[in-house]
This record gives structure tokens, sequence and C-alpha cells, in this order.
């Protein structure tokens, strides 16, 4: 079994039970599938489109983590396209050691200072222009 993340987006008309069920649904055919749910779904909430997508402005954001084999996530992706309450949906295979949303990082290594510290070095030595070189 390999991990995935499957992010959905459901229509931004759905009240949160509906929401919630379609979430329940999509899970429960995981494991019709042969898959197994790894931890909750995270609900994300509703949000705002970028831009219109079906005469919507906004829609529910879910993210699901399960482990199954490429062909349940086949299926799945097959019977989400034709289901109406799902807009968008992508499924991505999660790389091996790295953490979901939620759970806190690593911090991220602070900015080096020699960077920061040549800057002013290098606009120093650029002032001239390439006219100036020419004469």
């Amino acid at each position: 079994m390999r991990p995935y993340d499957l992010g959905v987006i459901l229509d931004g008309d759905l009240d949160e039970p509906a929401a919630q069920a379609w979430v329940k649904q999509i899970a429960d055919m995981v494991v019709r599938y042969g898959g197994t749910i790894v931890g909750s779904a995270d609900w994300w909430g509703k949000r705002r489109f970028a831009y219109e997508i079906n005469k919507k402005n906004d829609g529910i954001y879910h993210l699901l983590q399960f482990d199954a084999e490429p062909e349940t996530v086949d299926e799945l992706t097959r019977i989400l396209k034709i289901s109406d309450g799902v807009m968008r949906h992508m499924a991505t295979r999660r790389i091996e050691g790295t953490q979901g949303p939620g759970r806190p990082g690593p911090e991220p290594p602070p900015v080096a200072r020699e960077s920061a510290d040549r800057a002013p070095e290098y606009a120093a030595t650029n002032t001239r222009s390439q006219e100036e070189e020419e004469e």
C-alpha cells in the first residue's frame, strides 16, 4: 500500500452537515476499495475561489490522508469525477517521512548573515554604466 493525500473541493452551497456527509462517503469509498484512512479528515473550511468554477465563487476544502493501492485511487478518482457535490479533487502520493498539515515541521534555518553583508559590497562595485566603460 502507498500513502496518498486527497484534496477535495466540495460545492460551497452545501451546509456543514452535508459537507461532512460527503467526506464520510469518500472515506467509506476508500475503505470499500481496499484502502485505510490515516488520521482524520482535515477540514479547511469554506474559501473563496480566485476565479469562478461552474458559476460558483466559493467551495469547501477537505484533505483526506489514506493508504491504498494505485487501483483504488484510480477508482476513487473515476467516481469523484462524476459526483455532483465534488467540484474539484486531486490525489497525490505522499512522500514517506513528510508531515501532513496541522503537524509542526522543523524550524527553517536562519537567514545567512554573509549574503546580507555582501549585498552592499556587490552594489558598490556595479555603479558604473556600460557606456562609461566604453569611453
